[in-house]
């Protein structure tokens, strides 16, 4: 998939496409369903397709001392959207200049004079342009003007749950009280974590525990607790995984006040250093807590990685999130 910043300097390759236009922050079945869509136009148009998106997030900008809980950082987004198979993703940056055009600008300047769009795909919620005038109605009037298709998709729910749209909002609730199976559900895949492994305290070291520790963006804010994960090399594809205990916290035990990834690769030994992992949320296996002792610690431990191991031999047996098409690439290693 060709990654193109600020859809400048396109390759001809890519002109003339159908795009799907949005944040798709989680890549989520609802937005699944808005990129199969542009994909089925682009295939009755006999053209390629892809994807307009914004970096940082909109809210990032307007409000940069609240950081946004991100469900996929722009690397891991732009993995899962090639896995859907787009053939570009175009990444505008979302400053100033972006912020100050009015709907207008940014159909004849982005959509119409740098990607020479021939159709647009978009959600029912999607806004655009100065002080977010610009709605669905708008980029269908424009589209017209300017010669372009629009294809505007409605809310997208779960089959017989007209009430429960899917929302990257809503999923993100889930995360903050832990409920992984329900976050995996809307989903269409167990929630990832994309980060270089990078060097810890090595406390874990010292009582037998040794753990990876990856650096999370401000703002990610998933229930503190101890997880059943699945970690993988993001280089490597194939179905190569190790287990994990995964935990996400302040480490209230040791009183350092700062919040880590952890997690422990159980029957793993290496050096994992510099390594960018996909590490995938399976279930919580129990809130995070403050021990007596180092050695009530190491029991828990003990304890948390056979349950891990339990937790992780059942979804062998059934996977909730198979079905979808980023949950079987993920069960094939192939995400």
């Amino acid at each position: 998939m060709n990654l193109i910043e600020g859809a400048v300097g396109v390759p001809e390759s890519c002109r003339g496409a159908v795009v799907a236009i949005g944040n798709f922050d989680g890549v989520h079945r609802g937005h699944q369903t808005l990129l199969d869509i542009a994909r089925a136009e682009a295939e009755r148009l006999g053209k390629p397709w892809g994807v307009v998106s914004f970096e940082p997030h909109p809210r990032s900008f307007f409000r940069p001392d609240e950081p946004v809980f991100r469900l996929t950082p722009g690397p891991l987004k732009a993995r899962l959207i090639a896995s859907l198979g787009a053939s570009f993703m175009a990444v505008l940056p979302f400053d100033a200049e972006l912020s100050s055009l009015d709907p207008e600008g940014f159909v004849e300047q982005h959509l119409v004079q740098n990607l020479a769009v021939s159709h647009v795909v978009t959600g029912y919620d999607f806004h655009f342009g100065k002080g977010r005038k610009g709605s669905p109605a708008t980029m269908t009037v424009l589209g017209t003007e300017k010669g372009f298709g629009v294809t505007i998709v409605d809310q997208v729910t779960d089959e017989g749950d007209l009430h429960s749209p899917f929302s990257s909002s809503a999923i993100r609730q889930s995360l903050r009280h832990g409920h992984v199976t329900a976050a995996a559900r809307d989903l269409g895949y167990h929630w990832t974590v994309l980060g270089e492994v990078v060097r810890g305290d090595q406390r874990g070291r010292t009582i037998g525990f040794p753990t990876i520790n990856i650096i999370l963006e401000k703002g990610a804010d998933p229930f503190r607790g101890i997880y059943a994960v699945k970690v993988r090399d993001a280089a490597l594809k194939g179905n190569i995984s190790w287990p994990g205990a995964g935990y996400f916290g302040d480490r209230p035990t040791f009183d350092t006040g700062r919040t880590f990834l952890e997690v422990y690769l159980i029957g793993f030994d290496g050096d994992l250093y510099g390594r960018n992992m996909l590490v995938e949320f399976i279930d919580l296996i129990r809130p995070d807590r403050r021990f007596g002792s180092i050695a009530e610690l190491v029991d828990q431990m003990r304890t948390d990685c056979g349950n891990t191991l339990t937790r992780l031999d059942a979804l062998k047996a059934e996977n909730p999130v198979a079905g979808f098409p980023l949950g079987k690439l993920q069960a094939e290693g192939l995400l």
